[in-house]
């Protein structure tokens, strides 16, 4: 009789175990299978990581997700800067070119007509610096292939200037050097002159001797119109000064011609020099601790007091 309530008692865990065993695989098999992701969880690559597989191995942006992204196309006239009468156009490999412009806008006001080193009047800067592009590049275009050299003399229409005698071309350096001076003066009182020049300005005005204070003053000012920094100022770089002084100053044409001594529409620091009349070795003194960058001082450019 015990024999027999034991063998019932160890069936009995033995049909347990097993029923347990099979709900663990049971457990085991629902934990284990993967439930499909839904479109709106699946994770698309980042536009600077499909940029990254672009640059590293060349292929299409498109060839990584399909058609679904496209990367923006830069314009490479954004950072591209053309001179007056040229404007920016984009090539058929991506490549920002300056070309002369196709057209001016239409000028009815006669305030904004200019006259041009060649004593004619144009109906705008525009038109004028336009037709200089297109001589410049032999365009069958070009009204005049002397138009390459073309700038403007003064605003406004040509007229008959008064002209320049001896004696005031003479006296005409010193008042230029004079001139230069107070408004280098006047740029550092605004604090419109970067630190570096206005450094050379304070110093100028310690010093008793004019002939140094010109030779800041015209270094100065030949640093600045040289724009294109490459040791020369040009016909067209001297816009800033003539053009505007014409009306006031009936000497400053002729004068700024005879300091292109050599008549090749450069004007060398030496040129600019001896128009001056400021001493050669002073201008290359100077001329070398401006190409030195700045000297060492304070943020604001100015002596410590």
């Amino acid at each position: 009789m015990k024999f027999l309530f034991m063998v019932c008692c160890i069936a009995a865990l033995l049909i347990l175990d097993i029923n347990g065993a099979k709900v663990i695989k049971k457990r085991k098999r629902v934990t284990t299978e993967k439930t499909p992701l839904t479109a709106t969880e699946i994770k698309l690559p980042e536009e600077d990581e499909i940029q990254l597989l672009v640059e590293k191995e060349g292929i299409v942006a498109n060839e990584i997700i399909g058609s679904s992204i496209d990367l923006p196309v830069q314009d490479p006239c954004l950072e591209k800067r053309c001179g007056p009468g040229r404007e920016c156009n984009s090539t058929t490999k991506g490549k920002a070119k300056c070309v002369c412009l196709t057209t001016c806008p239409t000028e009815d006001d006669n305030r904004r007509r200019v006259c041009s080193n060649y004593n004619e009047t144009w109906t705008s800067d525009c038109e004028l610096y336009r037709s200089r592009c297109l001589c410049d590049e032999a365009s069958t275009q070009c009204l005049n292939p002397l138009n390459k050299h073309l700038h403007i003399e003064y605003y406004g229409e040509c007229r008959q200037m008064e002209p320049c005698t001896e004696e005031e071309m003479a006296d005409f350096p010193r008042r230029m050097r004079d001139w230069l001076f107070n408004v280098m003066r006047e740029l550092a009182d605004r604090r419109e002159l970067s630190p570096h020049y206005l450094q050379m300005e304070r110093e100028a005005e310690r010093l008793t001797s004019e002939s140094q204070r010109s030779v800041v003053a015209a270094v100065w000012k030949w640093c600045d119109l040289d724009g294109s920094n490459d040791g020369q100022v040009s016909r067209h770089e001297l816009f800033p000064i003539r053009a505007p002084l014409m009306a006031l100053e009936h000497c400053i044409a002729p004068f700024l011609d005879n300091c292109d001594a050599d008549n090749d529409h450069r004007i060398t620091l030496k040129e600019w020099g001896n128009c001056l009349q400021v001493p050669q070795q002073d201008m290359l003194d100077k001329c070398e601790d401006v190409r030195d960058g700045p000297l060492e001082d304070n943020e604001e450019g100015e002596e410590e007091i």
